[in-house]
């Protein structure tokens, strides 16, 4: 296989991942639409779920708006990034020297990206207890489990 497939195999790779991990978070605040051909998992209010005390929930309240501003800016990026990449794939004449430009771009948008999850994720793991962090993995778990992405999807029969 040759250096431009692994790349695009590590794009596709990353993609996914912070994908899901990110449509986890957001479904507390902004459950996406179902799909007609899936089935989408309920909106999980976390701070619930987890059974949060008091001084978890304002915790939680003090790192949640800025990680969301930060990650759903990123989302817009990397979205635009999308475009223009498959613009240049459908070009009449594609210009490979622009398709890996975006490509390497949106990798390195979802590297930054993934890197604000985890750090997020730390951040939330050191706020909770024991049994709080083991739902929440299993909530996540889970979650990777049922999740498809919209490529997925429009690829299947």
């Amino acid at each position: 296989m040759n250096r431009t497939a692994w790349k695009w195999l590590l794009a596709v790779s990353l993609s996914l991942n912070l994908g899901i991990i990110a449509t986890v978070v957001f479904n507390q605040l902004r459950p996406f639409p179902p799909h007609a051909n899936t089935t989408q998992a309920p909106p999980v209010n976390l701070p619930d779920y987890l059974q949060l005390s008091n001084e978890q929930r304002q915790r939680w309240q003090q790192l949640e708006p800025v990680f969301l501003q930060d990650i759903a800016a990123n989302w817009r990026e990397i979205r635009k990034h999308r475009e223009t990449l498959v613009r240049h794939i459908f070009a009449g004449t594609p210009q490979r020297a622009a398709i890996d430009a975006e490509q390497a771009r949106i990798a390195a948008l979802q590297d930054a990206q993934q890197q604000r999850v985890i750090s997020q994720l730390l951040a939330e793991r050191d706020l909770l207890n024991e049994s709080q962090r083991a739902r929440l993995m299993a909530l996540l778990l889970s979650r990777y489990e049922q999740e498809a992405t919209k490529e997925e999807l429009l690829h299947r029969d």
